[in-house]
């Protein structure tokens, strides 16, 4: 028995050894400059310990001071206003790796709201120990510089599809987005991804009605180019896809330390 207890100890090293653990932060940040080992280093260390949050819970309430910035390592949240009417309207959409909020400094208070949209696994990371790590190391400045840079202009070709692509035009975009930055920490399986936003969440992302986004994703459908089965979805033709909804992925600056 012991004999076997020990093949299967090997066994099961010899599997995890191949499965990269990086975490997502890090593994994003090595598109914006070349960090070191020791830069990695000193970035796992300001992190606050891990905790896990509910599905549809707020980690960040809008009028409240904030005190940390909250950093996604799983799952899924996004950044969202609401109405007095009720009607709410999400800003952003927060993967594994992403910071909510600006590194440089926090505000006095929330003008909005980030809560999760799946279970979600986050460290708070507080801004005093993040400006340590920048100016210990000057990649590790210019990797959170790039990642400023990146989420800015996310927000940006985000307001280019409000203002001026279609349902099924903003549908693909998104699709398209998610399919990059999903690929950049290590979450796309082939050409497919999980995909756990309901048709009520891309509504209030995309400016449009729950009977709009089913349409759209209908169309998308019937293209051939992508396909939905339950949570995950499938891009048949990237490149068909992309030229569908205008995506030029250099907003996202991909290329990063390696330009």
């Amino acid at each position: 028995m012991r004999s076997r207890l020990n093949v299967y100890y090997r066994f099961a090293k010899e599997v995890w050894s191949t499965i990269d653990m990086t975490h997502p932060l890090l593994r994003k940040l090595r598109f914006g400059a070349r960090l070191t080992t020791e830069d990695e280093s000193v970035l796992m260390s300001i992190l606050d310990p891990a905790r896990t949050v509910s599905p549809r819970e707020d980690v960040a309430e809008e009028g409240i001071r904030p005190h940390a910035l909250p950093l996604i390592v799983e799952g899924w949240a996004c950044r969202y206003s609401t109405l007095a009417n009720g009607q709410r309207q999400i800003i952003s959409l927060f993967i594994p790796g992403d910071l909510c909020e600006p590194f440089g400094m926090l505000p006095r208070f929330m003008d909005h709201s980030v809560a999760t949209l799946t279970p979600v696994i986050m460290s708070p990371v507080r801004v005093e120990r993040l400006k340590s790590a920048v100016t210990s190391s000057p990649r590790i400045e210019e990797a959170l510089w790039w990642d400023l840079l990146v989420s800015t202009a996310i927000d940006r070709e985000h307001l280019v599809s409000l203002g001026r692509r279609t349902a099924t035009e903003r549908l693909g975009h998104l699709f398209c987005e998610l399919h990059l930055r999903l690929d950049m920490v290590g979450l796309v399986d082939g050409m497919g991804y999980e995909m756990p936003v309901t048709q009520a969440d891309l509504g209030d992302l995309l400016g449009l009605s729950m009977v709009h986004v089913n349409r759209s994703l209908q169309e998308l459908r019937r293209t051939g180019l992508m396909s939905l089965r339950g949570r995950r979805l499938t891009i048949n033709d990237l490149h068909g896809l992309r030229e569908l909804s205008f995506f030029d992925e250099g907003y996202l600056h991909p290329e990063g330390a390696n330009a």
